[in-house]
């Protein structure tokens, strides 16, 4: 990982740490017009993808794009490899622990999302971070202050909350129980 990704990423991030989670390509020009400095991108396919990544970039936006979730794509080292050298978005998110060592080699900022429904996968998703060692955890869902806080101190790697973020207390909230940023689907969360 380079100097610049981490360093862009944690600015962008203290700039401001509300994520604009782009489910619906409809979405896309509210998220670029809102004062979000990053967008997540949980929608996309192989005709559209790179016109995506670069109408963003060219809005002095950073895109992280949701590689489980683009169609036409295998979900392979392959894809991503082709992904990292043709589309360059800024890194990828990914629950895909296999995923996460290539992107990093890639050089691309690596986001492991993990569910946390129950103990087990709580347990589960902290083995598997401090294996794999991504450059951030993303945890859905988000508004669960007490596991941001224990996922955070066992492994000591930054994380966003995404998942049923609703308003402005659910972002203090985690804000407050350790998350670096809030990824948020809804664009009233977005203009916070």
């Amino acid at each position: 990982m380079n100097y610049n990704q981490v360093n862009s990423f944690n600015n962008q991030m203290e700039v401001n740490p509300i994520i604009a989670a782009v489910n619906n390509l409809d979405k896309l020009d509210a998220a670029i017009q809102s004062p979000c400095k990053v967008i997540f991108l949980l929608t996309g396919n192989i005709f559209n993808l790179k016109e995506i990544v670069q109408k963003v970039k060219n809005n002095n936006m950073d895109i992280y794009i949701h590689f489980d979730l683009l169609q036409g794509f295998a979900k392979d080292s392959i894809a991503l490899d082709y992904i990292s050298k043709e589309i360059k978005p800024d890194g990828i998110i990914t629950t895909k622990s296999c995923l996460i060592k290539k992107a990093k080699n890639l050089n691309l900022w690596a986001i492991q999302r993990l569910f946390i429904f129950d103990s087990m996968s709580l347990e589960t998703g902290i083995n598997s971070v401090n294996i794999t060692k991504p450059d951030t955890i993303e945890i859905l869902p988000g508004a669960i202050p007490k596991i941001i806080t224990e996922i955070h101190n066992r492994t000591n790697i930054p994380l966003i909350a995404g998942g049923l973020i609703r308003n402005k207390e659910d972002v203090i909230e985690c804000l407050k129980a350790g998350a670096q940023g809030i990824s948020a689907s809804g664009e009233k969360i977005w203009h916070m």
